[in-house]
């Protein structure tokens, strides 16, 4: 592929595998390349209009960070010196 290609304003959905765990999860997620190139989180859900027309409405967010593990740090001593002979 060439280096001169530009992804900006371009996404990708795929259908959401964990869909059947959640019946409000979108139909569909993947992500999108913003005017900015920064990476944004897309969703998709199928609707139907009153009408009984299909649509796609469709969500852009930002990119969705998985919190850090919150286990306590180790404490680590302040002062160590090995001529205390405890």
């Amino acid at each position: 592929m060439s280096e001169d290609y530009d992804n900006r304003n371009t996404g990708v959905l795929f259908k959401n595998d964990y869909k059947k765990e959640n019946e409000k999860a979108p139909d569909y997620k993947g992500t999108f390349v913003d005017a900015d190139n920064v990476e944004k989180d897309l969703a998709a859900w199928v609707r139907k209009t009153n009408a009984g027309k299909m649509l796609l409405s469709i969500k852009v967010s930002d990119k969705f960070v998985k919190a850090e593990n919150n286990q306590a740090a180790t404490a680590t001593p302040a002062f160590e010196d090995d001529s205390v002979p405890f």
